[in-house]
C-alpha cells in the first residue's frame, strides 16, 4: 500500500512576528521606565560624588574663580590636626554605645520573647523612642541636660547639690550622655529583630536543655546566641556604620560644640561656616565614605564565611 508523506506546514509567520514585537516593545518599556531613575542617579549622585572627590585636592571657598591645586594636604591636615582627630576618637563613643546597645538588646529580647505578664507592655514600651523624630528626643533631651533644666532641679531636690554641672559643656560626660540616648533611641529597632528570630528557634531545643539542667543564661549563650549569630553580626555593622555618620541628635543638643563635633556635623562646618573650605571638607567626606565602604565590604565578608 502506498503511502504518501504529509504535507509539511509552514511556519506561522504572524505568530513570530508578534512575538518578536512584544520583545521588543517589552525591552522599549524597560528602558524608558529605567531611563529617568537612572539619569536622576547619574546626575544628583554619581558626578557629584566624583566631583567631591576632584574637590578635595583643591582649596577652594566656594566663590573664587580659581581653585589652587593641594594634592593631598587636605588629607594630611585631617589627620595632623588635633581638632580633626578629636572628631574622628568621638566615633569611639558611638561604635562603643553599639556594643552596649546590642548586647542590652539581646538580653532584653531574650526575656522578652518568653510568654511572660506584661511582656507586650515592655515591648511597646522599649520600641516608642525608635518612632519618636528625632528633632522631638534632641528637644527634650536638652532640655533635660540644661543648667536649669530636670536632671539638675532633680539633682537638686534630693539634695546632692555637689553633682550639679553643667552636662554639655564637659567633653568626656557630654559625648557619653549624647551616645546614651543612641541607645536609648534605637535599641527598641534591635530588640523586635532580636525577637523575631528568636522565637524562630524550635522549642525543641529549649526543651532539651532544661531537660539536661541548663539555666536560662546558658541556654541564651549556648543555644540562642548560635542561631541568631548572623542577625547579630548584621545589627553590628549597621549599629557602627550609624555611629560613624551620626549627626542629627548631636547636632540638634550641642551644635557639635564642647568636643562633640562628629564626622558629618565637621563636614558641613567645614564646608558651609563662617570660612568655607570646600577642599577640606570634601576630604572629610570622601574619608567617611571609604570608612562606610569599609565596613560594608567587611559585612559581606562576614556574612559569606557565616553561610
Amino acid at each position: 500500500m502506498q503511502t504518501h508523506p504529509e504535507p509539511v506546514k509552514a511556519p506561522d509567520l504572524t505568530k513570530t512576528k508578534t512575538l518578536s514585537t512584544m520583545k521588543h516593545e517589552r525591552n522599549v518599556l524597560i528602558v524608558t521606565f529605567l531611563f529617568v531613575p537612572v539619569f536622576l542617579l547619574i546626575v544628583f549622585t554619581y558626578l557629584p560624588a566624583l566631583n567631591m572627590l576632584r574637590y578635595s585636592f583643591f582649596r577652594w571657598d566656594g566663590n573664587a574663580p580659581f581653585m589652587d591645586y593641594v594634592g593631598f594636604d587636605n588629607y594630611v591636615t585631617l589627620f595632623n590636626q588635633p581638632r580633626y582627630t578629636g572628631v574622628m576618637l568621638n566615633s569611639l563613643y558611638y561604635i562603643g554605645a553599639s556594643f552596649v546597645q546590642l548586647f542590652l538588646a539581646l538580653v532584653l529580647a531574650f526575656w522578652l520573647s518568653f510568654r511572660l505578664k506584661g511582656t507586650n507592655f515592655f515591648k511597646g514600651v522599649f520600641f516608642f523612642p525608635y518612632l519618636l523624630n528625632g528633632v522631638a528626643v534632641a528637644l527634650m533631651f536638652l532640655f533635660f541636660f540644661e543648667p536649669n533644666g530636670t536632671l539638675n532641679s532633680i539633682l537638686r531636690f534630693v539634695g546632692a547639690d555637689s553633682a550639679i554641672r553643667l552636662w554639655l559643656t564637659e567633653p568626656v560626660i557630654n559625648n557619653m550622655l549624647l551616645a546614651t540616648i543612641s541607645i536609648w533611641r534605637y535599641i527598641g529597632f534591635n530588640i523586635v529583630l532580636f525577637i523575631a528570630v528568636i522565637s524562630a528557634i524550635s522549642p525543641e531545643l529549649y526543651e532539651a536543655a532544661e531537660i539536661d539542667g541548663a539555666n536560662r543564661t546558658q541556654i541564651l549563650w549556648k543555644i540562642v546566641v548560635p542561631n541568631i549569630r548572623m542577625i547579630i553580626l548584621l545589627n553590628l555593622i549597621l549599629a557602627i556604620k550609624g555611629a560613624i555618620s551620626v549627626f542629627e541628635v548631636p547636632f540638634l543638643i550641642t551644635r557639635g560644640d564642647w568636643g562633640t563635633s562628629t564626622f558629618v556635623i565637621e563636614a558641613l562646618r567645614i564646608t558651609f561656616g563662617g570660612n568655607p573650605r570646600y577642599g577640606l571638607g570634601s576630604a572629610f567626606a570622601i574619608v567617611l565614605f571609604v570608612l562606610i565602604i569599609l565596613i560594608t565590604l567587611m559585612q559581606k565578608a562576614l556574612l559569606k564565611e557565616e553561610r
